[in-house]
């Protein structure tokens, strides 16, 4: 089955995308330039936390019975907690500060290995099912645009 561009999978494949870009923005950054550091990780760490709201409240949900794969959820949700510590503790520290390069370093490698078991396994696990990947990703969609704009 092809994806639709807003389909459920389609939808996450694209913000996975644009943190990737985020966070290689980030690492062309020289320490000099603690500003543009600062707003971009911001920004991935806004991006990453409507992304695992949205799929922690819908996609894990409406795909967990149907791909019967019990430790491969569990492991993302366990991923996503980490990932939310992460994010809280670089929301609360400034680019002179030291270990902020090394959180924002760490949390990418972290994403990175959650991307690759969410797009390698799960994602073609979910294409095989009856989920209306459609119909989730509209609802998917409306979701995130209500929490961007409750984060903005």
């Amino acid at each position: 089955m092809k994806s639709e561009p807003n389909d459920a999978i389609a939808l996450l494949i694209a913000d996975h995308k644009k943190v990737k870009d985020l966070f290689e923005k980030f690492d062309k950054l020289s320490d000099r330039s603690k500003v543009n550091k600062k707003k971009i990780a911001d920004q991935i760490c806004m991006e990453l936390t409507v992304h695992t709201q949205v799929e922690e409240e819908i996609f894990y949900p409406a795909v967990r019975e149907p791909i019967k794969d019990d430790d491969l959820m569990d492991e993302a949700v366990v991923e996503h907690a980490s990932a939310k510590d992460l994010i809280a503790q670089i929301g609360e520290m400034d680019p002179g500060d030291d270990l902020y390069d090394a959180k924002v370093k760490v949390l990418s490698e972290q994403i990175e290995h959650h991307v690759k078991e969410e797009e390698g396994e799960m994602f073609p696990k979910v294409r095989k099912t009856k989920v209306d990947l459609v119909a989730l990703g509209e609802q998917m969609a409306a979701r995130k645009e209500e929490l961007m704009a409750g984060a903005a």
